[in-house]
């Protein structure tokens, strides 16, 4: 049984977030103060909090890409992931790597996707046929 995680991170502008988080993703919005904010991050708790968001470099090898490392992200149904990648590309949101397929015809073959957040911090979508793939090998 999959249980709902707990991120918290920075972010430099709390109504940017919130028409980000919101507004394009499509997140419900949770408690908040003058200093954070909680988001239903696609049934995760996501709290973003005022400050320096984290450093990050293009240093992870996947296939034939560099990723910004860290990154955060989720594992969406291939249906709900398509409608994300529509709902992403028509607010004119740029995509670091644009909607792909990632490891095809191999165990988890998945469609892919980074965009970063209004404050820098890069975000990978995953869509699964199967999410039964997940965790293939």
């Amino acid at each position: 049984m999959l249980t709902p995680f707990h991120l918290a991170y920075h972010v430099t502008d709390l109504d940017a977030a919130r028409r980000f988080y919101g507004g394009v993703l499509g997140c419900r919005e949770g408690r908040s103060t003058e200093t954070w904010v909680d988001f239903d991050f696609f049934g995760h708790q996501m709290s973003l909090h005022l400050g320096e968001p984290f450093a990050t470099t293009r240093s992870g090898k996947v296939g034939e890409h560099l990723v910004m490392m860290p990154h955060l992200g989720v594992v969406l149904p291939l249906d709900a992931w398509e409608a994300l990648a529509g709902r992403i590309e028509a607010a004119g949101i740029a995509f670091d790597i644009p909607p792909v397929i990632r490891f095809a015809g191999e165990p988890g073959e998945q469609r892919t996707m980074f965009f970063f957040d209004p404050s820098g911090n890069p975000i990978e979508i995953k869509g699964f046929r199967d999410l039964a793939g997940v965790f293939a090998h």
